[in-house]
Formats: C-alpha cells, structure tokens, sequence
C-alpha cells in the first residue's frame, strides 16, 4: 500500500542531487545537502529564520532573586505544587524534544527546512538551560532532583509523556511515510496544546504578582515554541501539497484523533496541577481554553474542528495573549531595550 512507503535516509554527500529548485521535495527528494540561503523552495524559511534568529535569548539574564522569595513565602500550597509538576513536565519534553528533532531531520530532503530544524533543535537546548537555571536558583539541591524526576513516579506525568515519547519511538521502529507524518502531528500537538496549560498557569502567577523571573523566563520559551508551531505547521502544508495520497480521510481523522487526544490528556492535567485551588484560574476556564487550541490546531491544518461552540478564544483567558505577545517582549539584552523582531504577524494564526 502507498501510505506505507517506506522512508530512505537521505544521503550526507550526495554529488548527483537534483540542483534544480523545482525539484526539490520535503521528503524523499534528491537534496545535496547545500546551504543556498539565494534559492529556496519553500520561500516562508526566509521569514521563520529570520525570526529564529532574532529570538536569540540568555537564560542567565533573567534575575530570579524575587522568585527565591516568592517560591518560599508567596506561593501557596497549590501554586508551589503546581510550580514543580509544571516544571517537571517541561523539562521533560523540551528535553526529548533535542532527542527527536534529529531522527525527524535524517528524513527531510528539503535543506532549508533542516537549516530550521537545527536552529529548534538549539532553542529547545536553551529551553533545558532556562528550566535547569530555574531550578537551581529557585530550589534547593533536594528539591532540584525531586522536580526534575517527578516524571518517572506521578503517573499523571508519565502518561502525558508517554503518548508523545511513544509516538516517536514509532519512528525509530516503522521507517515510512505514514509513521513521520504521525510524529509530525505529535510535534505539533507538543508545541500547540501540551505546554499551554504550563505556560497558562505561569502567566497567572505574573498578573498576580508573582515569581516575575520565571514569569519571564516562560515568555521567551513562549515566543521560541510559537515558531516551532509555526514550522511543524508548515511542513505539513508542504505535504498536503507534494503527498496528497497521504492525507486520506482515514489518515485525517486519525490526525484529528491524535489532537483530540493531546487536549484531553491536557484538560486532565489542567484538572490534577490546577483544579480550583488556583487563584485566577479553575477548571472551567482550563477547559475552555484547551478547546479552543484544539480548534484552532486543527482549522490551521485544514481539518473540521474537535469541539463544538470553542471557535472563538474565551473572553475569561484573553490575559495569555497578552502575556505571549512577542511584541512586548525584550530580545536585545544588551542595550535593555524592547524590540519588536522581524514579521511577527506570521505568527498570529497560530498563537
């Protein structure tokens, strides 16, 4: 059957590769592995890298010594709990994420998409550099080691990372077409549903006047994963348009399946990390929001929506914007002074 094609490893040096733009495919091509910056297939690269490049951020930067305080004597019960899993759980994916960028990359025979990929490959390592900062500014050495492995005993934890690390070992095992179009999803899935209720209960922290430095932190990694949204986005585009025998309407609803099922394993999480002990956020309005994403992850692909009547972003949750708008964001460290990078509207179909 077609839609188990199977992948081949593109080659490393590869003299006989196709030289001519139109020739050139997301995967399965004939690439030479050059790095022609003046002839690209695929002309948003130009745009994402252009804006990859201007994220450009120092973890260290950022002062935590309010956070040192707040961690010990603001927080409440909830909020500290809530801080740790949340942690632990980013941590966790950022950190599989350097792993599988790599196995997705030996597949891709469009090399300005590779050129992208290393560059979210570099970012989600300064993601782990943030994290482990946090934690060893933040927390004690007991602490640090507690958060940083919570994953391996809260069965909540485990089972969230199971679905994604699964889905990527499949890669590793089933070398076709159909399994890298699935792990794709699961990128998309990771960068624009698992990390919100995270980065949802951080900007809640912040317009209540807590752990700032980390608040802070968050909003980098923030604009970083939007543009990692953006890309995995795009290359299922490219897809769409060069493997249409791909996308059958099984293999749709399998892939709206696989959204749906990242929302409600986020909803469920919302639920054990949040509840309604939170101050500023409940249950209700967790649940809301993560329908709302599934919709919009979905019309941003191209497939009908998973919930009915979330269409629109709630009123109730419309501070995450906010605080995610890569606009009001400092990049240049330097001079300290707020710059709005490059094409920052390309984004907003997917914030």
């Amino acid at each position: 059957m077609e839609e188990n094609k199977k992948l081949v490893r593109k080659a490393l040096f590869n003299p006989n590769g196709d030289i001519e733009v139109n020739k050139r495919r997301m995967i399965g091509g004939n690439t030479t592995n050059l790095n022609d910056f003046n002839n690209m297939k695929y002309s948003w690269v130009s745009d994402w890298y252009r804006q990859a490049m201007n994220n450009f951020w120092i973890p260290e930067e950022v002062n935590l010594s309010q956070d040192v305080k707040d961690y010990r004597s603001l927080l409440t019960p909830a909020e500290k709990r809530a801080y740790d899993k949340v942690l632990s759980f980013l941590v966790f994916l950022d950190s599989i994420q350097t792993a599988n960028l790599p196995n997705v990359g030996e597949y891709i025979t469009a090399n300005e998409v590779n050129l992208c990929l290393n560059i979210q490959n570099y970012q989600e390592s300064i993601h782990s550099q943030a994290y482990s900062y946090m934690l060893d500014t933040i927390c004690s050495p007991t602490e640090r080691e507690d958060i940083l492995y919570q994953w391996k005993n809260d069965e909540h934890l485990l089972r969230r990372n199971t679905f994604i690390g699964n889905c990527y070992n499949e890669l590793v095992e089933h070398k076709d077409y159909h399994t890298l179009l699935r792990v794709m999803c699961a990128n998309y899935i990771l960068e624009g549903v698992y990390f919100y209720s995270g980065f949802m209960f951080f900007y809640n922290l912040g317009r209540n006047g807590k752990m700032p430095g980390s608040v802070q932190e968050i909003r980098y990694i923030n604009r970083d994963e939007n543009t990692h949204l953006w890309l995995f986005r795009n290359i299922i585009h490219e897809l769409q348009k060069e493997e249409p025998w791909l996308f059958t309407n099984e293999t749709i609803d399998e892939l709206r399946m696989m959204i749906k099922e990242g929302c409600e394993q986020e909803m469920a999480w919302g639920k054990y990390i949040i509840g309604n002990d939170i101050p500023g956020l409940n249950e209700t309005m967790v649940d809301d929001y993560i329908k709302y994403l599934g919709n919009l992850r979905c019309s941003n692909l191209g497939f009908a929506p998973i919930y009915e009547g979330h269409d629109k972003e709630p009123e109730s949750m419309s501070w995450v914007s906010t605080y995610s708008d890569a606009n009001m964001i400092k990049t240049d460290f330097f001079e300290a002074r707020s710059t709005a990078y490059a094409k920052s509207s390309a984004l907003k179909d997917d914030l």
